[in-house]
């Protein structure tokens, strides 16, 4: 039993339900686009801190498409317009946001480099976060040289 009581409508419990943890479709778009320019990868690599959704492996390269959401985008004032269940919501998100950082972190340390995209700049914008990406292969390729 959670400690949490919910002020919630039944369509927003549907809504929360059908949230799934594994690809996206924000996800599989990158992952297919960065594929298209033959990209070779790994998605949900459970090997790494934080299980990027695409890793790429030959580079170290642990990519996160991130929801805006459950990660905090514009968190200052996003966190004002909660609305229902702040008790919950704000200390779910907060956690969530230091669990990124914790993870990047970790990534570093191992000698990987974590990019982070937000889901919609992927929707709207895929070929720039592609770019993006083979910027950081080109810089990555030269280290490993």
């Amino acid at each position: 039993m959670s400690k949490y009581k919910f002020n919630t409508t039944k369509q927003i419990s549907k809504n929360m339900k059908i949230q799934s943890h594994g690809k996206s479709k924000t996800e599989d778009l990158l992952a297919h686009a960065l594929w298209k320019e033959g990209i070779r990868y790994r998605r949900n690599y459970k090997a790494l801190p934080g299980k990027p959704d695409i890793a790429i492996t030959k580079y170290k390269i642990a990519i996160f498409v991130d929801g805006e959401f459950w990660h905090g985008f514009n968190w200052k004032e996003k966190k004002k317009r909660i609305k229902n269940n702040r008790d919950y919501w704000i200390p779910k998100i907060e956690k969530n946001m230091i669990r990124d950082k914790h993870n990047d972190i970790l990534l570093k340390e191992v000698g990987w480099w974590p990019m982070h995209f937000w889901s919609r700049l992927v929707l709207k914008n895929t070929d720039y976060c592609v770019e993006m990406i083979k910027y950081m292969i080109r810089d990555r390729k030269e280290i490993t040289e």
